[in-house]
């Protein structure tokens, strides 16, 4: 079980206490990093960045050296491989570089906290990227983000958003063969399904509820609730509003932190969008709203308190163009898997007042908190390309002033229809064919998001399924 560090027992000398050092999350020089890490007693410094399925990639260096002005890359083609680590085919406008040219990690210092999960003193800090000139590379993650919330910055706008993020724990698998299945809980028995806001069914995982708690706090990253969820140990974790890169780097860290405390109870935390047949998938909802930038005030809602034209518009962006931005959502074979007929998730592209059957539902609010939940994200999304692609919708929607359907208060999942791409790569066809988003994530991500996505389906029909030898192997 790795050591959990307590900061509340570092004792602080009078002149030690200025705020920087007491923070658990975040500073806002060198210098400061400096005096921050020697305090704490810090070996190792983990430069992690998100790659395009979001995985941590990176170097580990002593804290030393990285308070010595030291320049770090990373090869480009670490951002171009696929989910198994293969280099896909060039195809459409998806092009390597011709040299694989060094891209410069550039450390973001206000996301610098302890590891807390380590044996010996280590601290983690999320990193850009950038080439050789300096300029912001537009198809790592981070910048898509980045490039989507300038268009807001530049209309006076501020995005808000909330993620809640889904995830099953498993026993250990380590045969890809075998089905995944529940792990044994405190009961000693095995979970099992319908066990939706049960406490009970989060108390069979006290000790790992505990690590998650803890890990979190030494990291800085605030948990509003945490609920299990209907499938067999699968749980729920909702963080508070705030900015969508700060939120996105939060998700990022929980996934590891939860996967990492999930490990240390010697069993698996998984994020696949559907990893157990006949169980409900699990999803990454993203609440939004947007402010004015001078003001603070709600755009969605007019000043009598009713629903702004602005609202109606962000409402009709989701609606034409989220099918087009699902790759971005959805970004597995497996997560259309979730998007299924039958199986709770949507499956449409209605919205509707607080009705969980539609893909946009409007959550009851006062008109401060007026906002629109995304349903359709899946919890093996990319945070910073799945939230990137939501606001770009919306943002695509207000600018253009279209107008959404009627609001529906019936269930709209009932009748067998889908009316989002069914698989990958139906997702990357329409992805790639929307002229809007090569303006809005940059031509360069389009391309390379696209022709990741056509290698890692080409990886995919490399495996043959137990459905093909169960129904084809003496019966064709």
């Amino acid at each position: 079980m790795p050591v959990k560090r307590d900061l509340a027992q570092l004792k602080l000398s009078p002149e030690e206490t200025r705020a920087f050092l007491e923070s658990k999350r975040g500073v806002r020089s060198m210098e400061e990093a400096r005096e921050w890490l020697q305090l704490r007693g810090i070996d190792d410094l983990e430069c992690i960045t998100p790659d395009l399925a979001g995985v941590a990639r990176g170097k580990m260096m002593p804290a030393k050296k990285f308070t010595g002005n030291t320049s770090l890359a990373l090869p480009s083609a670490l951002f171009m491989h696929t989910i198994s680590g293969e280099y896909p085919e060039e195809s459409g406008d998806f092009r390597y570089s011709p040299n694989d040219g060094d891209l410069k990690l550039v450390p973001d210092l206000s996301t610098l906290c302890l590891v807390p999960w380590e044996n010996d003193p280590t601290a983690q800090v999320i990193c850009d990227l950038v080439d050789h000139s300096g300029s912001a590379v537009g198809y790592t993650p981070r910048n898509v983000l980045r490039r989507v919330l300038a268009l807001y910055e530049n209309r006076g706008w501020k995005p808000v958003v909330a993620p809640e993020i889904e995830f099953y724990l498993v026993s250990k698998n380590v045969d890809p063969d075998y089905p995944l299945v529940p792990p044994i809980g405190r009961s000693g028995r095995q979970i099992q399904s319908g066990q939706s806001y049960s406490i009970g069914g989060v108390n069979e995982f006290d000790e790992l509820i505990d690590d998650i708690y803890d890990f979190s706090d030494a990291q800085g990253l605030e948990i509003d609730t945490l609920i299990h969820e209907e499938g067999a140990a699968q749980l729920e974790i909702n963080l508070r509003h705030g900015n969508p890169l700060e939120l996105a780097d939060q998700v990022f860290m929980f996934k590891r932190t939860i996967r990492e405390a999930a490990l240390g109870q010697d069993i698996y935390a998984t994020f696949m969008a559907k990893p157990i047949q006949g169980q409900p998938g699990s999803a990454m909802h993203i609440h939004q709203s947007v402010v004015d930038s001078a003001t603070g005030r709600n755009i969605f809602s007019n000043e009598d308190g009713t629903a702004s034209e602005l609202f109606h518009y962000f409402l009709g962006g989701m609606q034409r163009y989220v099918p087009k931005a699902l790759l971005m959502m959805a970004p597995y074979v497996n997560s259309y898997r979730r998007l299924t007929y039958g199986m709770g998730a949507p499956t449409n592209t209605a919205w509707g007042y607080d009705n969980r059957t539609t893909a946009f539902r409007v959550p009851n609010s006062d008109p401060a908190g007026r906002r629109v939940e995304n349903r359709l994200p899946s919890s093996d999304a990319n945070p910073y390309l799945a939230i990137a692609a939501s606001l770009a919708c919306g943002y695509l929607g207000m600018v253009g002033a279209i107008a959404p359907g009627d609001p529906t208060d019936q269930t709209v999942n009932e009748d067998g229809e889908i009316e989002l791409p069914r698989g990958l790569l139906e997702a990357v066809a329409v992805f790639e064919a929307e002229e809007h988003f090569k303006e809005v994530f940059s031509r360069e991500f389009v391309a390379t998001y696209a022709g990741v996505k056509r290698g890692e389906h080409e990886t995919f029909m490399q495996v043959i399924s137990p459905w093909e030898r169960e129904f084809l192997l003496l019966q064709v």
